[in-house]
Parts: structure tokens; sequence; C-alpha cells
């Protein structure tokens, strides 16, 4: 056989290798970051549940969800160990990394419409106190050649829906 018939299975054999080295290498990062819990570090199962780990064993871990329920899950279950920040803005809304400036957004949109400075000269020069006219035009004030066009449209036959004159 020659090489190039054999080259379409070597590249299938070798993304297969690619694929299932990534997967391992995801498998022992999920695994290591689920021995790293500590009891106290806050976690997200992969139900999307939020808790606190209470007590860590060789396969379990005790959440604690609220004051006073406390839940068993399987190791494989919790889906990511959150920082303490992460956790408390999530479950608490508590912000720990709020701006310098303490720029805050208004509740309300009217204040976002009052400026300090003055509006600008190209927008009070457009519109020099002339009413702008948003309507249709006449047929008087169109130009000539849109003139002709109208006349032409409207000496066409107008269609009817089949009234009594329709056979």
């Amino acid at each position: 056989m020659s090489p190039v018939t054999l080259l379409p299975f070597i590249v299938l054999i070798g993304a297969m290798f690619l694929m299932t080295r990534s997967a391992k290498k995801k498998q022992q990062q999920a695994a290591s970051m689920r021995n790293e819990m500590q009891p106290g570090s806050g976690v997200r199962t992969i139900g999307g549940m939020y808790a606190t780990v209470k007590e860590v064993n060789e396969d379990t871990v005790l959440l604690d969800a609220a004051p006073g329920v406390d839940l068993l899950f399987a190791k494989n279950a919790i889906g990511a160990v959150l920082t303490d920040d992460e956790y408390n803005r999530i479950v608490h809304g508590i912000e720990h990394d709020l701006k310098a400036d303490g720029s805050v957004v208004p509740d309300d949109a009217s204040s976002l419409t009052e400026t300090d400075e003055p509006a600008a000269d190209a927008s009070s020069d457009a519109s020099d106190d002339k009413p702008l006219d948003l309507g249709k035009k006449d047929a008087a004030d169109k130009p000539a050649d849109e003139a002709v066009v109208a006349d032409a449209d409207e000496a066409e036959p107008k269609k009817t829906d089949g009234g009594a004159e329709a056979k």
C-alpha cells in the first residue's frame, strides 16, 4: 500500500489521540480541584446550587446550603470551587471590587438627560428656529422630475376588487 492511502487513517488516529488526551487532562484538573476543597469554601454543584463546604470525606461532601440545611453530595457532583469574593458576589450580592472613582449608575433615566455643558453649536445652527416638516410633500412641492413620474402613475387604471362593473 502506498503512503497516500494510509494518510487518512493516520490523521484519524492522531485526532482521536489528541481528543482523548485533552479530555483526560480536563478530568485530571477537575479531580485536583475537588481534592483541594476545604471546609468553609464556596462551591457550585453540577446542578447549579451554591453552597458552603461543611465537611469533606473520601467520596462525599457535606454542604451547608442554608442555615440548618445540610446536604450530602458525591464529590463528582461538585462543578466548581469558587473563590471567597466570587461566592460572596453570587450568593450574597457583596461586591468588593467597586470602582475607586465612585461613579454610580442612577436608578432613573431623568438624570442621564441633564448635562452640565451647553448644547453644541452645530445642533443650534442646524435648527435656525424653523420647524422641521417630516410629513409628505404635496405634488406642487415636488421637483419637476418627480411630478412627471407621479402623473404617469395616476394615468394607469386602478384595479378594483370585483365590484358590479367587473365581469
